[in-house]
């Protein structure tokens, strides 16, 4: 049996920015790394998520990616002779196509292949200081370090309402990052959007393209504009110097909550919704769903507020629980190990984000010491580069 120098659990943003930061500053060769990931390649759910919404740029900017150098992404631009109209604003923010081809040229350049394991990870244990990592399949990996990089898109936000109409018409109400939706040009229109950020924004758009005139975004709250989904002071000393004198975690975790701003869409999005709306290429209806029922020949009428809206389909772009991510067999890990947590259930770590010796988080596990941009690929890059650099 391989005895791995690391194994990191979790093959996506975060899993894969930590694995090329370990072996370009050549902490560890590709063969002595194992990645771990229910999915058959690399950053398969971002690929599939981002793709499925129709996202054509990226939130963050050019500097964030999976590579080591920030400017890794605007050298590629530059060497393959990409078009720059493919990094859109001040902020050189990535279109998708470019972001993902830069990321395929930086795992063959560390060839990831060589680590990749697909396999769900269900028990982690101890043994004479040696980790071991098992997986539903009842495999066993061996390794002195570990980073669980893992996310919270298993955790899906389906609002109750949504939950029992969805029993009952299982064809018409779908979250759009349930792992079973069906192919979006097979759903029947009319249709409702719930949800008012940049996941309903960027589905709003691509859905109003293939049924104009029949699409409807449900939104509870006037639209929130905001470039990034936290200020770009988190990404250094100017927020997280004065965050990290906090003591108690109670208090970051509210201050977490505060600056995130949640539900909200760069200007350009919501500025092609109002732009769709006067079309009457869509239309937009302020309110929170109250009730949902159907009629005799199964339209789901929704009650919002005073109006009612009737249609054929639900699209939920409601987002994910934040509770604790691999809830079960990271809550089994933590009593095993004694593992320190604060009153949400989040590890508490030191600044290089280990959790006890040898074992590390990036992505939400690591958000109580990087902060709100710690789920974002900017928080990826910093989780990575405390790890190596610790080393």
């Amino acid at each position: 049996m391989i005895l791995y120098d690391w194994i990191v659990i979790g093959g996506g943003i975060h899993g894969c920015t930590v694995a090329s930061f370990l072996i370009k500053k050549g902490i560890a060769a590709p063969e002595k790394l194992c990645i771990i990931d229910p999915n058959s390649e690399p950053l398969y759910r971002w690929k599939n998520n981002t793709e499925r919404i129709g996202m054509e740029y990226l939130r963050s900017p050019g500097v964030h990616h999976i590579d080591v150098d920030p400017f890794s992404l605007q050298k590629y631009v530059r060497n393959e002779q990409r078009s720059k109209m493919e990094l859109y604003g001040k902020y050189k923010r990535p279109a998708l196509k470019l972001f993902n081809e830069h990321c395929d040229s930086v795992l063959k350049e560390v060839d990831l292949k060589k680590s990749w394991h697909q396999g769900f990870v269900n028990d982690i244990k101890k043994d004479q200081g040696i980790w071991k990592v098992m997986t539903s399949k009842g495999e066993v990996f061996q390794g002195h370090n570990i980073v669980i990089s893992i996310s919270i898109n298993d955790q899906l936000n389906i609002p109750n309402w949504a939950e029992k109409m969805k029993s009952k018409l299982p064809n018409q109400v779908f979250h759009i990052f349930d792992e079973h939706l069906p192919n979006l040009q097979t759903v029947e229109p009319t249709m409702a959007i719930i949800g008012g950020g940049i996941t309903a924004a960027h589905l709003c758009i691509k859905l109003s393209n293939m049924f104009p005139g029949k699409v409807t975004l449900v939104k509870r709250h006037p639209f929130r504009v905001h470039d990034f989904d936290s200020d770009p002071g988190w990404l250094g000393p100017k927020h997280l110097a004065s965050f990290h004198k906090i003591k108690k975690y109670e208090e970051r975790r509210s201050i977490i909550q505060q600056a995130r701003n949640k539900g909200s869409l760069p200007s350009e999005l919501f500025h092609k919704l109002k732009r769709l709306e006067n079309e009457n290429k869509i239309s937009i209806v302020n309110g929170e769903v109250e009730t949902a029922s159907f009629s005799n020949d199964n339209e789901i009428i929704l009650k919002i507020e005073d109006k009612e809206l009737t249609v054929q389909t639900v699209m939920l772009a409601t987002g994910f629980l934040p509770s604790l991510p691999g809830k079960s067999w990271i809550e089994k890990l933590i009593k095993e190990q004694d593992l320190n947590c604060a009153k949400c259930g989040y590890p508490i770590i030191n600044k290089a984000l280990q959790w006890c010796p040898h074992l590390y988080v990036s992505g939400p596990l690591a958000e109580l010491e990087i902060g709100p941009i710690a789920r974002n690929i900017s928080g990826a890059r910093q989780a990575a580069e405390r790890i190596v650099n610790s080393l």
